[in-house]
């Protein structure tokens, strides 16, 4: 069988456990491609699983890596709507080995054509964290033009695509970041930028339509306080649990990220006419894993992290 080099984990724990090595090459199902892998995102889950995050959901030894972009190797013999070499981007199943490797085989229906306007380092930066902030902010909040949203860590790997994707659809956009980050934020269309060490957001934000919370803790608790009544607090880490009285008469709601192809096809589009620009924090040779795990669990990466896979 043939081989490709891939990082897996033996077991839990740090990133030392990251270990770079020769695994089989996957075979593509009926239903499914195989892609050659160019670059593949790092998103903080895949530290998290990596740490024994949902371990009983993993089987060891796991390919971690769940943002990939490349082209069409082979295609199983359902596959009617991809052609061999064709650039595509991808975030797959979490449920089954991911893209730190050379190749991957992923379900037709998780794919999508990449965008023609980017290279992969930044079609990679795109699918995991791209998808998240579109199913918060549009299939969970439905926000609208003239709402307002705050979103925390807005230059973040999803924040600051939900930056963009707000500003898009002509809501008022407000998100929390340090003073360094303000600048770039201004640059991607943010109308109000709040630095979170100086300044309680609580303090200044008021009667916001939504808030996209991928912080979690006491930063999950005050953000009640920002929502107007009937307002939607949007979390990545939190379930839809009680936040006392400050958060009665508004609604709560948790995203887990799932694969979309037709939403990665307007996303596309979004990038393709200049609405959406994905930014790259630091890329890393596939060998390097280990360094990019570290840079993503510091939290104050601006935008993505990418592992360049042919680097």
């Amino acid at each position: 069988m043939p081989e490709m080099k891939a990082i897996r984990i033996h077991s839990y724990g740090g990133p030392e456990v990251l270990k770079f090595e020769d695994v089989p090459r996957p075979v593509p199902k009926d239903d499914e491609v195989l892609i050659k892998v160019f670059a593949a995102g790092v998103n903080p889950v895949d530290w998290k699983i990596r740490q024994g995050y949902m371990e009983d959901l993993f089987h060891l030894p796991l390919i971690l890596g769940w943002d990939v972009a490349g082209v069409i190797e082979e295609k199983g013999r359902a596959v009617t709507n991809l052609a061999l070499g064709d650039e595509v981007y991808s975030r797959p199943s979490l449920f089954r080995d991911g893209g730190y490797a050379e190749y991957i085989a992923v379900k037709v229906s998780e794919v999508a054509p990449k965008p023609t306007t980017i290279d992969f380092i930044q079609a990679a930066a795109v699918p995991l964290a791209g998808l998240t902030a579109w199913q918060s902010i549009f299939d969970l909040a439905h926000l609208k033009a003239g709402q307002k949203i705050l979103i925390h860590a807005a230059a973040g790997g999803v924040g600051h695509y939900a930056v963009q994707f707000a500003k898009w659809v002509g809501a008022h956009v407000i998100g929390t970041a340090s003073a360094g980050h303000h600048e770039f934020l201004k640059a991607i269309g943010i109308h109000e930028a709040i630095d979170y060490t100086t300044t309680p957001f609580e303090e200044v934000v008021h009667d916001a339509d939504v808030v996209l919370d991928t912080i979690g803790g006491e930063v999950w608790q005050r953000s009640w306080k920002v929502l107007k009544k009937g307002g939607i607090l949007v979390s990545t880490l939190r379930g839809p649990e009680a936040g006392g009285a400050e958060a009665l008469n508004k609604l709560c709601a948790h995203v887990f990220v799932q694969p979309d192809a037709a939403q990665l096809g307007e996303i596309a589009a979004l990038i393709d006419s200049g609405q959406v620009s994905p930014k790259i924090a630091g890329t890393y040779p596939l060998r390097e894993a280990e360094k990019a795990h570290r840079a993503s669990e510091s939290g104050h990466t601006r935008g993505k992290i990418v592992l360049d896979i042919r680097g």
